[in-house]
């Protein structure tokens, strides 16, 4: 079956940076729904056409992706704030950043703790791979038709490619791969 608008591929991959160092490898094939929300657009106009067994090298632009970093979007809390056991990694829901933070912060947003100093907690709501060039090798694993369910839903029911807080998630909807 030819890859087109409303059909299912079953997707690896390896993601490296522009610099070639690999940020993601994934080995076991992942449903992403051609024409929803699953995928970026220069990736399904990449894959239209194509067929099971395809490989397919793309580069995607900060624009073309996660966007461009942006530094209103990094914001510096009072450590007092925060519980004793958070650690840098750590992601936070906007809509439950504790009593006290910046009221000009996001609140429909993800924050990623990214640094902790002994006042100072930095938040970054920047999608963590936000302004990068990235290169993406890919197979093409299956093409199916899609469900009903899936059209509608506008989702194979893997967001890899999309960030949205967790109260926005459904289940089976992940958004980190």
């Amino acid at each position: 079956m030819e890859i087109n608008q409303q059909c299912v591929v079953a997707l690896t991959w390896t993601l490296k940076d522009s610099l070639g160092e690999v940020l993601d490898v994934l080995e076991e094939p992942v449903e992403f729904l051609v024409g929803g929300d699953d995928l970026f657009d220069v990736i399904e106009a990449m894959l239209q056409g194509h067929e099971a067994g395809a490989k397919i090298e793309l580069q995607i632009e900060p624009e073309q992706g996660f966007g461009d970093f942006n530094d209103q979007l990094v914001f510096l809390e009072a450590r007092e704030h925060f519980p004793p056991e958070i650690e840098e990694g750590m992601t936070l829901e906007g809509v439950s950043l504790p009593e006290g933070c910046n009221p000009d912060a996001p609140r429909d947003v993800i924050y990623t703790v990214t640094d902790i100093y002994p006042e100072h907690i930095v938040l970054d709501a920047n999608h963590p791979l936000a302004g990068i060039a990235l290169r993406l090798s890919l197979t093409v694993e299956a093409v199916r038709e899609a469900t009903e369910e899936e059209i509608g839903r506008g989702s194979a029911g893997t967001g890899f490619f999309r960030i949205a807080p967790p109260h926005e998630m459904t289940p089976g909807n992940e958004t980190r791969h």
